[in-house]
């Protein structure tokens, strides 16, 4: 999950909000959103999915190659 958190921080950083607003949308609290920021911690799926949908992403899951 380190590249998705990754992208997440991006979009974050990139959508002109603040991290006050975008929790008060989500309903993810601001100091998980700092903290995330700051890279000392993950996200659970669901909040991920907030984020991402209130900042107009989604995640997408596709099979890279048939395993044996």
């Amino acid at each position: 999950m380190g590249e998705l958190l990754e992208q997440i921080r991006e979009v974050i950083e990139c959508s002109g909000q603040t991290r006050y607003a975008i929790a008060k949308a989500t309903g993810v609290s601001e100091s998980q959103m700092s903290r995330v920021m700051a890279g000392t911690a993950g996200l659970s799926i669901e909040s991920a999915e907030l984020l991402l949908d209130y900042l107009g992403y989604r995640v997408e899951v596709k099979k890279t190659r048939k395993k044996k």
